[in-house]
């Protein structure tokens, strides 16, 4: 009976994620068609667009040439207007100077017809018919203006959509996921020397396999990427996995997406529980800060503020100072002088790297691992509970490693931020300079229980930076490095 219900649980599973991976895809081509349907409409206008353009240009160029017929015609019929109406004076005045010359032949007194006959002679040679050029200025062809677009028409009917750019091929094994950096590489399926640069997107997810249509975040883009790799340094890796595309471009369009690829980017992320953090400091997501006033007191002061209308403070103070009461969680809130506040996620297996940077003018300060059962009057490194390293800036400067009120002072310079490694399963917990990777100490144990970051403050603030990978200079000094193990055997080899 009961292997029958494990196997029907285990069908239930399995139809239970076919049903999601079918409606994810349902979605999908739903989304497809959608775009397919506003693409087009977006298409066709832009094609009137371009055809309106065309037809514009076609009208202007049209209107040019008709003015440059009609100013050619004007020209030339003026110059012939100009031409006719000279000749036809000249042929008026010709006309009557030989009518003049015929009566002359009549003339019976010799000296009547000689004094007629001088006149006739100066006239002939005064006459404009005899200066008069008998040959048209212009002509009557006017085949300079004609046009032949036989050229044109060829080019017009060899208009085609623009040659869109393949999609992009994503190549998974060459991609590489490393120090909280994402190098995407790809390849173009056969070559296209018309491609003038990519476009990648990519967005973060918790869901492997296809991307999701529904609650997803948006794509973020990063444009005009010359090479075929390109890489994303300095995330934070607050999701599981992230996706990624690529299209190709010319100069004049975006071709079709690459398949996309979904790359793992798993790494711890936690926040400062609130709930038990002792009443003098201020817990704010991931950043710590001591608080002489007390929670009460401080909540006590704020609720004195709103009940006056002294109006809205300021977004930090209201995140931080005016936290909610005290709620009783799954522990006590730490109270003594254990100023101490723990990390909201536990560690049960694997390899693990975060960061802690404290204020410059912080007087003392923990930072480390504990176990849930840590009570609430214990100091991080004070139990057989707990592991850190501790910095001391009052009244003399101490930097020392502690377990168990074991203390091992460490012949190095406290640096800004300083990195937690925590090798769960391998029973390490090392910490690092943060910038230079140098080793500061390891402890070499067996967790017997899951464990929890931990982190101890006084007079001064901490803040985290979570969401990291493994660095692989860490990686590296883990397999050549043994943690200081024979200077430091008194706080080494403890088993829980």
């Amino acid at each position: 009976m009961d292997s029958q219900k494990e196997a029907l649980q285990r069908i239930i599973s399995t139809l239970a994620n076919k049903n999601d991976e079918i409606q994810n895809f349902i979605d999908t081509l739903n989304q497809t068609l959608k775009g397919v349907q506003e693409n087009s409409s977006n298409i066709l206008s832009e094609l009137d667009e371009e055809f309106d353009s065309l037809y514009s240009i076609l009208d202007e160029v049209k209107e040019s040439m008709i003015n440059s017929i009609k100013q050619e015609q004007a020209r030339k019929s003026q110059e012939l207007q100009s031409q006719l109406t000279q000749c036809n004076n000249a042929l008026e005045n010709s006309e009557e100077l030989l009518e003049f010359a015929t009566r002359s032949l009549d003339i019976k007194e010799p000296e009547e017809f000689s004094k007629a006959a001088r006149q006739i002679k100066d006239r002939v040679t005064m006459a404009s018919a005899f200066r008069l050029s008998l040959k048209p200025k212009v002509s009557d062809n006017m085949t300079h203006l004609m046009v032949d677009f036989s050229q044109e028409r060829q080019m017009l009917q060899t208009l085609k959509f623009l040659p869109v750019p393949k999609a992009p091929e994503i190549d998974p094994v060459e991609c590489l996921v490393a120090d909280n950096s994402v190098t995407v590489a790809w390849r173009m399926p056969e070559e296209d020397n018309k491609i003038d640069h990519f476009i990648l997107e990519h967005r973060k997810t918790n869901f492997d396999g296809l991307p999701r249509v529904k609650d997803e975040r948006c794509w973020e883009v990063i444009d005009n990427i010359k090479g075929t790799e390109y890489t994303l340094s300095g995330l934070k890796f607050d999701s599981k996995y992230m996706n990624f595309r690529v299209r190709a471009c010319n100069k004049a369009v975006a071709g079709e997406y690459s398949d996309p690829v979904t790359l793992e980017t798993t790494a711890l992320n936690f926040s400062l529980d609130n709930s038990s953090s002792h009443l003098n400091l201020r817990v704010e997501d991931t950043c710590v800060e001591w608080d002489p006033t007390g929670g009460k007191g401080q909540e006590n002061k704020m609720k004195g503020k709103e009940n006056k209308g002294s109006g809205t403070p300021s977004p930090k103070r209201t995140s931080i100072g005016s936290r909610p009461p005290a709620v009783r969680g799954s522990r006590d809130r730490f109270t003594g002088e254990s100023y101490t506040v723990l990390g909201d996620t536990a560690i049960e297996s694997g390899q693990h790297y975060w960061e802690v940077k404290a204020q410059k003018d912080c007087k003392s300060y923990s930072v480390g691992v504990a176990y849930k059962t840590l009570g609430k009057f214990d100091q991080l490194g004070k139990t057989n509970t707990s592991w850190c390293i501790h910095v001391n800036n009052w009244l003399q400067n101490t930097f020392a490693a502690k377990h168990n009120n074991k203390v091992k002072a460490l012949d190095a310079t406290v640096p800004e931020r300083i990195g937690v490694f925590c090798d769960f399963d391998g029973g390490q917990l090392s910490f690092y300079d943060a910038s230079s990777k140098q080793l500061l100490y390891s402890f070499k144990t067996k967790f017997t229980q899951p464990v929890l970051p931990g982190f101890m403050v006084w007079c001064g603030g901490l803040s985290l930076n979570t969401g990291m990978q493994v660095p692989s200079a860490v990686r590296t000094l883990q397999k050549s490095e043994n943690g200081m193990t024979g200077s430091a055997s008194s706080l080494n080899n403890v088993t829980q």
